[in-house]
């Protein structure tokens, strides 16, 4: 375990590092900060010219709603902090970007940065799947170091100690912040609600995640996973130390001599193990998208071997 483990948290503390020119200004703005601003931003554009050529496919035109910055940085934000501006109030604690303007600043930038780029890589498997250990590591943060605080430290006890606050937390705000790497993916909730990256006017569709199998996308169902099982390492709350030690037992580990439960997992171990885990998610549906792996539907299946029989 640790020699797979621990590269990865190595290479977390170099990540997670503060860098310049940021830290000339005071702010702890690290590289898997900016790595992680503009691989969305990379990805919002790839989505908007798919869907600007399926448009134009489909209409045999060119003629689209003129694009602003303002609607383009208004639908990066969106994604972003989407999912805030939902669990925030439920918690009844101010979303980040009520706090400090830095990082939707830097979202803005980042996204006028990558509109004034000559051209954007077309998603193909060749940079899809590196880019998954990048998507692994950056979920793992969210879901292990930004999402549980806001819950487990929250001034109420009966909040900070609620295992299912704590996944419920957690699958809303990645609902709303699901970032695919494909249009055919999933997507974002609200931008899909709204269309705002569609070329035509903004108008009310069905989100990508509420259409026949959107539950089954990977986005939605890894967010609970992933932080109960960052959870149940680190023992965030009483439940998940219980549930460690119950676990523990099925496996066939037992605790240590005159120690009643099983020890916690240091958290940056524990968000690496989260990290692996996630990039193999991702990176299996990288493969399955480009058709390296087929997985497809029971009902897809059985008519595949009903024609070869």
């Amino acid at each position: 375990m640790s020699l797979a483990i621990g590269p990865v948290v190595e290479l977390y503390r170099y990540l997670l590092q503060p860098v310049a020119p940021f830290t000339w200004f005071g702010q702890n703005i690290s590289t898997l900060d900016v790595l992680a601003i503009f691989r969305l931003c990379i990805v919002l554009r790839q989505f908007k010219e798919g869907l600007h050529k399926a448009h134009v496919a489909k209409a045999g035109h060119a003629v689209v709603e003129p694009r602003s910055f303002v609607r383009d940085a208004a639908a990066t934000l969106t994604v972003v902090y989407g999912g805030e501006v939902i669990t925030a109030p439920l918690l009844g604690v101010p979303p980040s970007f009520m706090v400090s303007g830095v990082v939707p600043a830097l979202y803005a930038a980042g996204q006028a940065i990558v509109e004034h780029l000559p051209a954007v890589p077309v998603p193909q498997l060749t940079n899809e799947l590196p880019l998954a250990l990048l998507d692994g590591l950056t979920r793992a943060y969210l879901l292990c170091n930004l999402i549980p605080p806001v819950v487990v430290k929250h001034a109420s006890e009966t909040i900070a100690t609620s295992p299912w606050t704590l996944l419920i937390t957690s699958f809303l705000t990645v609902i709303f912040f699901s970032v695919s790497s494909l249009p055919t993916n999933g997507g974002f909730f609200f931008t899909g609600l709204f269309s705002l990256l569609h070329p035509s006017s903004i108008s009310v569709a069905t989100p990508g995640e509420l259409l026949p199998y959107g539950w089954t996308t990977t986005d939605l169902w890894c967010a609970p996973l992933i932080t109960g099982l960052f959870a149940t390492l680190t023992h965030a709350q009483p439940f998940w130390a219980d549930t460690h030690a119950v676990l523990s037992g099925w496996l066939g580990y037992a605790s240590a001599p005159g120690v009643e439960k099983i020890a916690p997992v240091d958290p940056e171990t524990a968000r690496a193990v989260c990290a692996v885990i996630l990039a193999s998610l991702f990176t299996t549906r990288v493969l399955k998208n480009f058709g390296v792996l087929t997985l497809g539907k029971p009902a897809e299946k059985r008519q595949v071997k009903e024609k070869t029989q």
